[in-house]
């Protein structure tokens, strides 16, 4: 016998034109300036000495021992001093003049063969704005001609992920000066502030994301897997924005998968059957020529809010206001994350979640148990963005404050997300319920059958520290009309959408 299988209407997930862009083209120039900051900042941590800042840029990979490469993606600390896209560079930045020199690899003639022309140094010269383009065999001798008293290398943490970053490295470097640290520090330092140019490609890669974000939304309807929604934002990324990469694996959380803080991994792959009366959970980020956003949605699979589904959102949605409400530059983002807490004391205790004194609940912080993330990180060339914790600044152990990606005070410039949440965890109920000074504020009755079939919820923005303020960057539908009005397809556009007043 033969299964005949009928398409529905949504297996096509046909995206409207609404809200393509033209590419944003890049002033090259702008990394000739980033490189001028870094110097700058390395000379104030090392001194001014004749030497050279040597990088090495990513490498292409194949699949396993498999000859499939995986689609490359550079280096972020090597793009965000050359903007270079290809694989197998190196680099070097003479501190006393900062004449920038890339090196490029020596293909073979059967490159041509497979991969198109071989382009000559003059090419990658004009291409990136550099002073001098030399091939990576050439390393050495310009090594022994320039006499540097000292070679800057990267080697440090990054305080997200705990990782090293690797140094650049060529045999015989070892007969030079090595300083492992200053180099990784002032790039770090540099990347957590923007330059305006760079905030300019934060505005393009951001409306991008909101957009499909919103396309989303108009495409859900129950009855739909996790994964096609998903589909749906990686297709609008790359044909109305122009971005081959997306900034990390989607989260496409549906029912109680939205409390799931990183859910999309292998083993839950975006797989579920979504039904009617769910809501789903859309924390996705685009990313152009590898400057990221990170934006989280929250959207009822039919279209319409439940009374809980819309008091736990509304609920997210005041969080998030509040807390850009107070940012400005000398703020502390621990205050914040604070701040977050609290709200989300007086709506859970006001729905009836919660009961007793708001000040002994954040005392006993118990907002960190529906609430386990930190409320947001530093937003950049990597979606959890280098400089979250500078030298000598102490994590915490309590949940949540333990989670927390930076705890600096915000400065002009910085680009930071702002993403609450209120999670139903298993795990975490399990931590309150065994626990007398907590269990004590919760309704349970009221929380098991209202509120923890819903799952969770975030709602983030990325959003720019200004001279006085802040501004939201990300332009997705947040309030609960918009979102209806996207389902029933009256709104198209993220140009339709107001900015919200916070």
């Amino acid at each position: 016998t033969t299964e005949i299988y009928t398409l529905s209407l949504h297996d096509a997930l046909p995206i409207s034109m609404a809200g393509v862009f033209k590419p944003f083209k890049i002033d090259m120039s702008m990394y000739k300036e980033i490189r001028s900051n870094v110097i700058d900042k390395l000379i104030s941590y090392a001194g001014a000495k004749h030497g050279i800042a040597f990088l090495e840029g990513g490498h292409q990979t194949t699949r396993y021992e498999a000859d499939t490469d995986i689609l490359f993606r550079q280096d972020s600390k090597f793009h965000y001093l050359f903007g270079v896209k290809e694989p197998d560079f190196f680099a070097a930045i003479e501190t006393d003049t900062k004449k920038a020199v890339l090196f490029i690899p020596h293909l073979p003639a059967d490159f041509a063969v497979w991969m198109g022309p071989i382009n000559p140094p003059s090419y990658y010269k004009d291409l990136y704005e550099v002073d001098e383009v030399l091939y990576t065999d050439d390393i050495p001798a310009y090594f022994e001609k320039f006499a540097p008293e000292v070679v800057y290398v990267t080697k440090g943490q990054n305080s997200d992920s705990g990782n090293y970053a690797v140094p650049a490295h060529f045999d015989g470097i070892e007969k030079y000066n090595i300083e492992e640290v200053s180099l990784f520090k002032a790039i770090t330092e540099c990347r957590v502030i923007k330059t305006p140019k760079e905030i300019e490609i934060y505005r393009y890669v951001c409306k991008i994301g909101a957009q499909a974000h919103l396309d989303n939304m108009a495409a859900l309807e129950p009855e739909m897997y996790e994964s096609q929604i998903e589909s749906v934002f990686l297709h609008s990324n790359y044909f109305k924005g122009g971005c081959r990469h997306v900034s990390f694996i989607p989260i496409c959380a549906s029912g109680r998968n939205s409390s799931i803080l990183h859910y999309g991994h292998a083993g839950a792959p975006n797989d579920r059957l979504m039904k009617d009366g769910d809501w789903l959970l859309m924390d996705m980020g685009s990313e152009y020529k590898c400057y990221a956003c990170d934006i989280t949605t929250v959207c009822p699979v039919n279209g319409h809010f439940t009374p809980e589904q819309k008091t736990i959102y509304e609920t997210v949605l005041d969080m998030n206001r509040q807390c850009q409400k107070i940012m400005k530059p000398g703020v502390n983002w621990r205050d914040v994350h604070t701040l977050s807490n609290r709200v989300a004391c007086e709506h859970l205790k006001e729905a009836g979640v919660f009961k007793g004194d708001v000040d002994e609940m954040m005392a006993a912080n118990l907002c960190g148990y529906f609430m386990p993330h930190g409320l947001g990180h530093l937003m950049g060339i990597d979606v959890h963005d280098v400089g979250g914790y500078t030298d000598g600044m102490q994590r915490e152990t309590a949940m949540g404050y333990k989670s927390l990606r930076t705890k600096r005070d915000l400065a002009e410039g910085m680009i930071i997300t702002v993403e609450p949440g209120i999670y139903f965890v298993d795990c975490c109920l399990n931590m309150i319920k065994n626990d007398e000074k907590l269990n004590k504020f919760i309704n349970w009755d009221v929380l098991m059958e209202k509120y923890y079939p819903i799952g969770g919820c975030r709602i983030e923005c990325d959003v720019l520290i200004t001279k006085d303020g802040s501004e939201d960057l990300t332009p997705a539908p947040r309030t609960v009309k918009d979102i209806e009005a996207v389902y029933k397809g009256e709104i198209t556009s993220v140009d339709q959408i107001g900015r919200a007043h916070v």
